[in-house]
């Protein structure tokens, strides 16, 4: 995610209160969470990178489901809108994972 000039302190902290719990109550695992540049800017953006597991790829496709519907995820985008400039998301395995992950 990338914040608005002087918003990052005031959205990683909304994300750890708020997302975060939400996340880890449908089995996700929170790795770390990446500022960068790595020093609360005023004047421009920071960069945030929240790095998420699961175990294995039934994990992944519900949780992958379940954020995309649930409500409480819904709102909190909603609600840091204004902190937010841009997002997006990435979704990776390891190369011996892949195949598993296809299986549905």
């Amino acid at each position: 995610m990338t914040t608005k000039a002087g918003r990052g302190r005031a959205f990683v902290d909304a994300y750890l209160a708020d997302y975060v719990p939400q996340a880890v109550r449908i089995g996700m695992t929170l790795d770390r969470v990446l500022v960068s540049p790595p020093v609360w800017l005023e004047d421009d953006a920071n960069t945030v990178t929240a790095i998420w597991t699961v175990s294995g790829h039934e994990q992944w496709w519900q949780t992958a489901i379940s954020r995309r519907f649930d409500a409480g995820f819904v709102d909190f985008w909603h609600r840091v809108e204004p902190m937010v400039a841009q997002r997006s998301r990435s979704m990776e395995a390891a190369a011996e994972s892949v195949e598993d992950m296809c299986r549905v």
